[in-house]
């Protein structure tokens, strides 16, 4: 259930959104100013935020510049016509859309659920993106863009070639790369130091193995080359 802000001084109209938003099944809460709903959004997970710009102690304008240093959710301002300036300038501060008093409550309705929407689709997108940069083969998450792995939950380290060639086998988990491909693919050479890759290999399996001698991830296809596997 999608938790809603209502930061208005007029309680009959904060209430009055509230009930109708009930009805619809959002989570509302109310705060009558700007300083008590920055509060608010310190302690509590909002989806989005009904704003009016004239409040006592901290208005609707300052709210939303104070809120954009650390929140994105959106934003919809409540002005009256005579505040077209105001309008303006706070949907030049971050807010997302405004909506005039007096309104009808379908209108409201209709620009919340407009805003929840796109908010839903980035931040789809945003997780999305995010699982791109991971690669997950049994207990090993390497994470393409930190340049990170982890082992059964544990930050492992490793240099910047060890990372170069678990990316490259993580990428193709069963696939067999010999030791031709390795060093192309990694050191983008063909003059290959097989010495090298086998030492590579080595501190590898003692970074991600319980037992390197018994590989269940790093493993090697005698006479073929090198591959990863999902663990045992």
């Amino acid at each position: 259930m999608e938790h809603i802000l209502i930061v208005e001084d007029d309680l009959d109209i904060a209430n009055a959104v509230k009930e109708y938003l009930y009805t619809k099944n959002y989570t509302v809460t109310i705060a009558d100013n700007g300083k008590i709903a920055l509060d608010i959004v310190n302690s509590k997970t909002i989806d989005l935020a009904i704003v009016d710009i004239m409040m006592p102690v901290m208005d609707g304008i300052t709210f939303v510049m104070n809120l954009r240093k650390t929140h994105d959710f959106p934003v919809i301002m409540l002005s009256a016509k005579s505040e077209e300036t105001d309008k303006i300038l706070g949907l030049d501060l971050g807010a997302d859309d405004y909506i005039t008093k007096p309104f009808r409550p379908l209108e409201l309705l209709a620009r919340i659920n407009s805003q929840l929407r796109r908010q839903r689709k980035r931040n789809e997108n945003y997780i999305n993106e995010n699982q791109k940069q991971l690669i997950i083969v049994g207990g090993l998450t390497l994470n393409d863009e930190k340049k990170t792995l982890l082992v059964d939950g544990e930050i492992v380290k490793l240099t910047p070639t060890e990372f170069k060639i678990l990316n490259l086998m993580m990428k193709r988990p069963g696939v067999v790369f010999s030791a031709e491909e390795i060093y192309e693919q990694v050191w983008d050479s063909r003059a290959i130091n097989t010495d090298t890759i086998m030492v590579h290999v080595r501190k590898i399996r003692e970074k991600i193995e319980i037992d390197s001698k018994n590989p269940q991830y790093l493993k090697v296809v005698w006479g073929v080359g090198y591959k990863i596997e999902g663990g045992n």
